[in-house]
């Protein structure tokens, strides 16, 4: 089963969450939509709202609330995406220019803010108090998570333990909610909610560590985005940290000087010690270890499509090259 098999499985549905995506994106403020709409239509992967229309179907849920919820998922993600580029000041994402470079910093910010607030307003359609705190919880933590990574920036002394902090609330927190959702509109037992909090969180760490990875192996045709450009914002991600704690004397004060500084003036010299250190191997590995916790935790979940899905989400979390 492969990544395109998924998304043929659930192309109806995500054909509808989109539908919903396209109506909740309506403002009378012509910017707002222009901004919504252009950020929304440049390519995304869509992994969030496809774990709640996988997790939904995992638990027998025939309703139509999980589109609203998978259309909530991406809004408060493409929120993440606003700001995210405006604090790392990014010129580029998936190909295309950032909307910050194109419409502004001011206009990204509160459209960033315009998709969080209809988010909530349509969380609170849905009408499920536990929904809401699942949501508004994930939605904090997040925040909490950029802040994390801001301190981090051009710091050399971040550990492997605060790095994944700053993963697990911002990136991971995000799947561990859409992973849930689906549990809880399909009336999942405690145990099973559970299973898929697992399930989500260890997904979406592995998830970002993948992305670590391919900011120092990864083809920019693929990726969308320049190689080294977590260097150049002096970001500590997980190859960084490996390289720094087996590198030699010299190397080590390479990277902590090239993390200090920002820019990728040193990039190519940063590479080879990244190669040379075995760091991508080791952010690999340790994506595998969490798909393995990932995968083990709906393992005792009944068989069906949708949980072949999700297993299959996991692997493709962990073998892509973009």
């Amino acid at each position: 089963m492969s990544i395109e098999h998924i998304r043929r499985f659930i192309a109806q549905d995500m054909s509808i969450v989109d539908e919903v995506i396209r109506q909740k994106l309506h403002s009378h403020v012509a910017l707002i939509r222009q901004v919504s709409e252009y950020i929304i239509n440049s390519g995304g992967k869509r992994l969030r709202p496809a774990l709640v229309v996988l997790s939904a179907g995992a638990f027998g849920y025939t309703g139509q609330h999980h589109y609203s919820l998978a259309a909530v998922v991406e809004f408060i993600h493409t929120a993440t995406l606003l700001h995210d580029d405006v604090v790392d000041e990014s010129e580029m994402r998936r190909n295309r220019e950032t909307a910050n470079a194109l419409f502004g910093n001011a206009a990204s910010v509160l459209v960033g803010d315009f998709l969080y607030s209809r988010a909530f307003q349509m969380m609170v359609e849905v009408d499920n108090m536990h929904v809401m705190q699942v949501l508004a919880d994930a939605t904090n933590t997040i925040a909490e998570g950029e802040v994390l990574q801001l301190l981090n920036c051009r710091d050399p002394d971040v550990n492997e333990e605060n790095y994944l902090r700053v993963i697990r609330f911002k990136t991971a927190k995000l799947f561990e909610a859409a992973s849930r959702l689906g549990a809880i509109l399909g009336n999942a037992t405690p145990e099973q909610e559970r299973a898929m909090t697992i399930y989500g969180m260890h997904l979406g760490t592995a998830f970002q560590l993948i992305d670590d990875v391919l900011d120092y192996s990864g083809d920019h045709q693929d990726t969308g985005k320049n190689l080294g450009d977590d260097l150049a914002e002096g970001k500590p991600t997980l190859p960084l940290i490996h390289a720094i704690r087996t590198g030699t004397t010299e190397q080590v004060s390479l990277i902590r000087n090239a993390i200090k500084n920002g820019g990728i003036d040193n990039l190519e010299p940063v590479l080879g010690i990244i190669h040379n250190t075995g760091a991508l191997d080791y952010a690999r590995q340790c994506a595998l270890n969490e798909i393995e916790i990932a995968m083990s935790a709906i393992t005792p979940l009944p068989d069906s499509e949708y949980k072949k899905c999700l297993m299959q989400l996991a692997n493709f979390s962990v073998t892509r090259n973009y």
